[in-house]
């Protein structure tokens, strides 16, 4: 412990062993500590006994729902877009050669009170319910507009300055209708809330030549890829790269603490009576709590059922978003469906989870519109987690904190972050 490190990073969640990751592959000098005795932190997935102890403490699971370490239920339960920027970091650092991925059957919206599968190529979207005729014709000429669109061929941007111009407005120049900017905005460019509307419309545009490549990717019918045995297997992949790269890690060291100089700036990390010490610290919220603010509340329903989810085709492995218009919310709902197919659950057994950000102090009522999509589960547990923000100013105190998770049951949020700390702490661009 009395060694000198580069970074120390505390907490094994997903960001965390994502970044130890890197910065071994960087060829820094990393420490990585967690004060569990296992891998994951708060990303963590569990067995049916430890869900059981979890959730319903003292109790034993039910005989019928079969062996507990064939369960593999993720805590936050997220699909990676096939070439989205995990894929390309876990390419990247050659992460690939310790997991296997499998294609997710599909992605479904909600829309007037029912689920419509999110067009996978044209004939589906010929077919698909979603829009009437003409404003197909309308989209069509919108999805060519984007899929032609490169930053660098002037040709391609139709006298449109999208550094400049507004979502809203390069919308309204297709004439496109509320119930297709819903869709478009929610389902494919993946937007939690409204705001992207009147901002400068390139980052919508490269949201959704995100979905299309991801989609063109593995000709499925999904842009999303998940890896068996589920979420638990990234971090601990990104963990052996740490260590490949000379990365040390300690498991089950009590109090971590931080310590920091008269400055107030971080120099090590004591636990156990040892101090190492380093130049960086990066760390979950839970390490620094006088450090981060409350920014939110996640509301979650963990499912296990014998059947898909009813209206997805019987779909194994399914992710369902329900745009906050449609329920008359101020945030989207989530549905994410895993089963036996990716190796998460004995045979014949489907994970649901319902998830949102929390707009009431009710959660089981606040749920209620995606559980009823559900058809009947043999077992359900509701859970809500605080979600919290770093305060600290990193270059003062050389502490960098990673934002808590959101209710998005993709990644793409996660990597945002991921790669700013990365930028942050190292002064790189991935």
């Amino acid at each position: 412990m009395d060694e000198e490190y580069d970074v120390i990073v505390l907490g094994t969640g997903l960001k965390e062993c994502i970044l130890s990751g890197l910065l071994s592959v960087d060829g820094l000098k990393v420490l990585h500590m967690d004060r569990n005795d296992y891998y994951g932190g708060e990303s963590t997935s569990l067995n049916l006994n430890q869900l059981w102890k979890r959730f319903r403490s003292g109790d034993k699971p039910p005989e019928k729902l079969g062996a507990s370490r064939e369960y593999n239920v993720d805590m936050i339960p997220k699909f990676m877009m096939a070439n989205g920027a995990l894929v390309r970091i876990l390419i990247h650092t050659n992460v690939t050669k310790y997991l296997n991925f499998k294609a997710v059957d599909g992605s479904f919206v909600y829309n007037k009170g029912k689920v419509h599968k999110v067009p996978a190529n044209d004939v589906e979207a010929l077919k698909s319910p979603l829009m009437g005729l003409f404003e197909k014709r309308r989209a069509r000429k919108f999805f060519i507009y984007v899929q032609d669109y490169d930053e660098k061929d002037p040709k391609s941007h139709e006298g449109l300055d999208l550094n400049k111009v507004k979502a809203r407005d390069v919308i309204s120049k297709y004439g496109l209708d509320d119930n297709t900017v819903d869709f478009i905005g929610h389902a494919l460019a993946l937007y939690l809330d409204e705001n992207y509307l009147d901002e400068p419309a390139l980052d919508f545009v490269k949201r959704m030549k995100l979905y299309a490549e991801s989609l063109a990717r593995f000709q499925g019918g999904s842009p999303y890829i998940y890896p068996l045995y589920g979420l638990g297997e990234l971090p601990q992949a990104f963990a052996r790269l740490s260590a490949v790269y000379g990365g040390t890690y300690m498991l089950c060291k009590p109090e971590c603490k931080v310590e920091f100089d008269a400055d107030g700036k971080a120099f090590g990390v004591t636990s156990e009576g040892e101090t190492a010490k380093c130049k960086k610290v990066v760390c979950d919220p839970s390490y620094l709590p006088n450090k981060v603010t409350k920014i939110g509340k996640v509301a979650r329903a963990i499912c296990i059922m014998s059947h898909p989810i009813p209206n997805t085709h019987d779909s194994h492995s399914v992710q369902v978003i329900l745009p906050q218009k449609q329920l008359k919310r101020k945030s989207d709902m989530y549905l994410f469906c895993c089963s036996y197919s990716h190796n998460v659950a004995p045979k014949g057994k489907y994970i649901a989870f319902v998830t949102t950000e929390a707009e009431t102090d009710d959660p089981q009522t606040e749920l209620k519109p995606g559980i009823d999509l559900l058809g009947p589960v043999d077992e359900i547990f509701f859970d809500t987690y605080d979600r919290y923000k770093p305060t600290n100013q990193y270059e003062v105190d050389n502490c960098f904190i990673s934002t808590s998770y959101d209710a998005t049951t993709h990644f793409e949020t996660t990597v945002q972050d991921v790669i700013q700390m990365y930028s942050k702490i190292t002064g790189k661009v991935l």
